[in-house]
């Protein structure tokens, strides 16, 4: 029977972690029977075969053919439509000319809108944009079409904005919220993006003020796979992952929910993301999320989205979503800490808590604790110079990522399961979990004030304080109603293991790994009465080599898992030189066939053009010159006035390019900058534009419709040899008749976030 009663509670477990991740996501994906009033994701993806067939970059024929799909669409649901257009350059220093998607759903009553946002470009220059951000953008085209053919017409206006250059800088989405009469009627906005190819989306919010409201509106519309925790968003407003939507909260105080998934994030801005790796359950939820929130706020009233007051909330299983006031925060701290004081002493009235016990708890658990973050941290560098072609995925997340968590949380439970061993445990359950509580209420304190997005953590606590409760009163308590108090903690924690390293790189592992440990601190009143645990340790430990060496045989480069890559071919037209280079540390057939296979450092002028991750040059080698054309470049007007020098500057590319970067020292002082007519704001505290520049660089100009650059520009009458970089670049370099650049092989694919397969000419202009 007690058996039997260890193999019940064994089965909790497994399946209380199995049913944490499995509600994440719809099992089901809505085919083309579906009812035409209800979402349907087969109906979704005859829209994305359509829109991501080819990269759809800004400024690209492909990019102008999938605009006018989506517009099509749009007007065959009876709504009309609106281009705006117009030039922006936003925080990033990056400008281009934006043409924005618009339609507008008019509602029965006058008050706020409610905006569906998505955008339609690719990342340059060799992503498809399936996912980023083509799932948002059939997601919207299906989702409207469902709400229309309802036949209800809602009491708030429904604007849709599917916004161009989010990629750029969101600079479709500043233009919008600078520039367009509506951006002043959004009570609202629903944006949805995507950060890899599958995996559950999360619901970020974005506030100036506080969440209360809007997740109190979110619990009402009910969306079926809720997946949201306040600590999420908390580390998301650390990073630097800004999306449109950030724009309409920064610049226009319009509050707005983020739906986004990052599960396979390894094909994030490449070419494998495409139709036919997007998950379609990831697809689903995200129409999951838009049907019953497009319900429920169209006929809401947004002039009372706005709160004052933050609230914590997370979902869990069976509950969905829990919401409550970060006024609770230190109440439900104290009364877990007063509890915990009286289970103490409770427990020390009864002779069941034992000093020697508690003691030798804590140095298990805080040993468990250290080596275990420790050696993650230590073998995950170690894998790394193993394995030094992993860098090259500058992501951070390899497409083993998954096997090595796997491995990792392999490890870490045989090290817990080995350092419990070393316990003689029989009636000592109680006297081991004190370090545990111990150590969360601590944390839990910590979050309180430093981080309280987590503040949820402490309501695994209050379930462990219970089974704290059972096994003080009873000396040999039934371990089934024990399992069923751990399911909180696997219900709530659980997701979190997987949901760092993919968010924040496999680098983040060492945390997955202290998780594993604080949730195996609350798993002992269970795992605490199984014996043999060497046996469960060495079995962990079997279960991590197997994992490691299933990671190691898929740690090569296939068709499937293809090695990002780069090269580019730089012409210096001061010096009339030209070199090959590349951003790969570790070189591969086909970059060796222009750099050698012993390549050298590159010691040409090596600016960092405006990339996600900042990378620079790494190999260079002298290549053969070739004509390229140059840009012509006018000073039209240069006159003086008072103590300022008016200058206007005209660069006119002579081919056909996507880009032109612009370099100028900082000892050159810039009292105004206009760029096609974008006026540059100037410095917090100073008179002066461009003074907080790093590595030189001033601005990065994406063309489009083949218009020229024109630079009006004033700076101090004394100022001498005032001097501009300017790097053309094309990204034609496999397609250029004066090249034999071969294919990449089938394994490979060009490497994302940096100027790559360019064709990149160097001019500098000195004004004397």
């Amino acid at each position: 029977m007690e058996m039997l009663k260890k193999g019940i509670a064994l089965l909790i477990i497994i399946a209380s972690i199995y049913i944490s991740f499995k509600v994440l996501l719809p099992s089901k994906v809505s085919d083309l029977s579906t009812e035409k009033r209800e979402f349907s994701t087969e109906r979704a993806l005859i829209h994305l075969d359509e829109i991501s067939k080819k990269p759809h970059y800004v400024g690209t024929n492909e990019h102008r053919r999938v605009r006018d799909y989506i517009v099509s669409e749009l007007n065959n649901l009876g709504l009309k439509t609106e281009i705006q257009e117009g030039y922006s350059m936003t925080n990033w220093n990056n400008l281009t000319k934006s043409k924005n998607i618009l339609a507008r759903i008019k509602g029965s009553e006058r008050g706020k809108a409610l905006m569906l946002l998505t955008h339609y470009d690719s990342n340059p220059h060799s992503a498809i944009g399936a996912s980023d951000a083509g799932s948002g953008v059939v997601t919207i085209l299906e989702g409207i079409r469902a709400f229309l053919a309802s036949g209800n017409q809602p009491k708030n206006d429904i604007i849709i904005l599917i916004s161009d250059a989010e990629e750029l800088g969101l600079n479709g989405a500043d233009l919008f919220v600078k520039q367009h009469k509506w951006a002043k009627d959004i009570g609202l906005v629903l944006n949805f993006e995507a950060r890899g190819s599958g995996g559950p989306s999360y619901m970020l919010i974005e506030t100036n003020g506080g969440n209360a409201n809007l997740m109190k509106a979110f619990v009402a519309a009910n969306p079926q796979y809720p997946v949201a925790n306040s600590l999420a968003y908390s580390i998301y407003k650390m990073l630097p992952n800004d999306t449109d939507l950030t724009v309409f909260r920064r610049d226009g105080n319009i509050d707005g929910f983020n739906f986004a998934f990052i599960g396979d994030h390894f094909d994030y801005h490449t070419v494998k993301d495409n139709f036919e790796r997007l998950d379609r359950n990831t697809l689903e939820h995200q129409g999951s999320y838009l049907m019953p929130l497009l319900n429920h706020f169209s006929n809401a009233n947004l002039d009372t989205i706005k709160a004052q007051d933050d609230y914590i909330y997370f979902n869990a299983p069976f509950v969905k979503t829990v919401i409550y006031p970060f006024s609770w925060i230190l109440p439900m701290l104290l009364i877990a800490l007063l509890m915990f004081i009286g289970l103490l002493f409770y427990g020390s009235k009864q002779k069941v808590l034992k000093t020697e016990a508690i003691a030798y708890g804590f140095i298990v658990f805080i040993l468990a604790l250290l080596s275990s973050g420790l050696i993650t941290f230590l073998v995950w560098k170690s894998i790394i110079l193993l394995y030094p072609e992993y860098n090259e995925i500058l992501h951070g997340f390899t497409y083993n990522g998954y096997t090595y968590i796997w491995f990792f949380v392999c490890i870490t439970l045989s090290i817990c399961f080995y350092l419990y061993s070393k316990i003689n445990l029989k009636h000592n359950v109680a006297s081991l979990l004190i370090a545990p509580l111990t150590i969360w209420i601590l944390f839990c304190g910590i979050v309180a004030f430093k981080l309280q997005g987590a503040s949820f953590f402490i309501i695994p606590v209050y379930f462990a304080l219970v089974a704290l409760f059972v096994l003080i009163r009873q000396q040999k308590p039934n371990i089934i109603p024990l399992a069923v108090l751990c399911m909180p903690v696997l219900f709530i924690m659980t997701p979190f293991i997987k949901m760092f390293p993919v968010g924040l790189g496999l680098k983040m592992l060492f945390v997955s790994a202290l998780l594993v440990v604080l949730i195996f601190g609350f798993l002992l009143p269970v795992l605490g009465c199984f014996k043999h645990k060497k046996r469960w340790s060495y079995l962990f430990l079997f279960f991590g080599i197997m994992m490691f060496c299933k990671a190691h045989l898929n740690s090569g480069f296939t068709i499937d898992t293809a090695k990002p890559n780069s090269l580019i071919y730089s012409l210096n037209a001061d010096t009339n030189q030209a070199y090959w280079a590349t951003y790969d540390n570790v070189l591969d057939s086909w970059t060796e066939n222009f750099l050698g296979k012993t390549p050298e450092k590159t010691t040409i002028n090596n600016p960092v053009f405006s990339s996600k991750y900042g990378t620079a040059l790494t190999y260079s080698k002298k290549a053969p010159l070739k004509f390229i054309s140059q840009p012509i470049i006018e000073i039209t007007n240069d006159t003086l006035i008072g103590d300022e020098r008016q200058l206007k500057i005209t660069i006119t590319p002579q081919r056909n390019v996507q880009r032109i970067d612009v370099f100028s020292s900082p000892k050159n002082s810039f009292n105004t900058f206009s760029i096609n007519g974008v006026l540059v704001e100037k410095t917090k505290d100073s008179s002066l534009v461009f003074t907080e520049r790093k590595n030189n660089r001033l601005f990065s100009y994406f063309i489009v419709d083949n218009e020229p650059l024109e630079m009006q520009i004033t700076i101090p009458f004394n100022q001498k040899n005032t001097t501009f970089e300017l790097y053309e670049s094309s990204f034609d370099l496999l397609t250029n008749d004066q090249f034999t650049v071969p294919e990449r092989d089938l394994n490979m694919i060009p490497k994302p976030f940096v100027l790559n397969d360019a064709i990149v000419v160097k001019k500098t202009i000195v004004i004397e």
